[in-house]
């Protein structure tokens, strides 16, 4: 089964082509980081208009570049979370189209996308895993058995942990998206000036909060601003450095607990967040000291894209769930409310470098 992905959730198209038995045979995206830039966010107005602009240009050119013009089986597309607007521009070119050549359709769950997203590298997990999903929307952890068998460990309260890297740094006018200028600043930072707390890791349980923090970090920085309202760049790194490290401990203690708590061994982590580098270094040195690995999925897959709905679309098409002509789209949608599938269903997602 050959099928199309297309996703449109936020502020990046992407689009891809999946191959039950090839694997991944190529993908395309199209970032509006330029876009928003001058906002300082995501506008949604914005994101829709640009979606309906480049989604039928990026699909053409994924159709022609992947030789599968008139080879679509199925087609998958981004049902939600999101924004409503840009989920509709995807799920109304998908279903169109899907209806147009006579094939399935199917509305992919876009937190499943990134959860399922590790599985197309070429050392897959294996199932049970634990799943940290951590983005601009969400921070969760989720026990997962199987394909849709998942349950919610924990959750953020308040603002997700990329949303308050991103907060953080329009604080010190860092340019968006804020996750990476954090990161890169916080590689200039001095460690220990600036001790910045790990937040709800004093309790028990597995939700987490990153809003004090964020006053937190807010306090530091007007406690040291200069005439132009703002810290010099060194204390600038240093306060980015504090953050991050806040952050990662806060995110690596709660995934230690996590797999305690359950027994398990593996734990994946996906979502804009898990291209962390200081995340993934920092996961990797904790869980070798109590014998569980983790698992990510390559950088170009953390962020949204259309390797990933393609991906998950075809295991659930697979397994027989399709969509009826509706168009149906969900800016929330509990990842625990989809349906579970046998996991002897999902089609082999190793990939080939002659592939891409």
């Amino acid at each position: 089964m050959r099928v199309l992905g297309i996703e449109s959730s936020c502020d990046e198209t992407g689009v891809a082509v999946f191959d039950s038995q090839l694997g991944l045979l190529g993908h395309e995206l199209f970032s509006q980081v330029a876009v928003h830039a001058e906002y300082g966010g995501v506008v949604p107005e914005l994101a829709s208009r640009d979606h309906i602009r480049k989604l039928i240009p990026l699909v053409d050119d994924i159709l022609s570049s992947t030789h599968s013009v008139g080879a679509i089986d199925a087609v998958a597309y981004t049902a939600g979370p999101g924004l409503i607007g840009a989920l509709l521009v995807g799920s109304c070119v998908g279903r169109a189209m899907a209806y147009a050549w006579g094939v399935p359709a199917i509305g992919v769950h876009h937190m499943e996308g990134h959860l399922l997203a590790p599985l197309l590298e070429a050392e897959p997990p294996e199932f049970p895993f634990v799943a940290l999903l951590v983005s601009g929307g969400h921070t969760q952890l989720v026990d997962v058995k199987a394909i849709g068998d998942y349950t919610l460990l924990g959750e953020s309260l308040d603002d997700a942990a990329g949303e308050a890297f991103d907060k953080a740094a329009k604080m010190m006018d860092l340019d968006y998206p804020g996750g990476p200028q954090v990161a890169r600043f916080a590689e200039k930072g001095q460690p220990g000036r600036f001790k910045f707390p790990r937040p709800m890791t004093d309790r028990p349980g597995l939700d987490f909060s990153f809003s004090g923090l964020k006053t937190f970090t807010l306090n530091t920085v007007n406690e040291h601003a200069q005439d132009n309202g703002l810290p010099n760049d060194q204390t600038c790194a240093d306060i980015c450095h504090a953050f991050q490290e806040a952050v990662v401990d806060t995110l690596v203690i709660k995934c230690r607990r996590a797999l305690q708590q359950t027994g398990r061994k593996t734990l994946i982590i996906a979502g804009g967040v898990s291209a962390n580098n200081r995340l993934r270094e920092k996961l990797e040195q904790a869980l070798a000291k109590i014998g569980a690995r983790v698992y990510y999925a390559r950088h170009e897959f953390c962020t949204d894209n259309g390797a990933m709905i393609a991906f998950a679309g075809c295991q659930r098409l697979i397994a027989g769930q399709t969509a009826d002509l509706s168009v149906d789209v969900f800016p929330r949608w509990p990842l625990e409310s989809l349906d579970a599938i046998q996991t002897s269903h999902a089609s082999n997602p190793r990939t080939t470098l002659d592939n891409l």
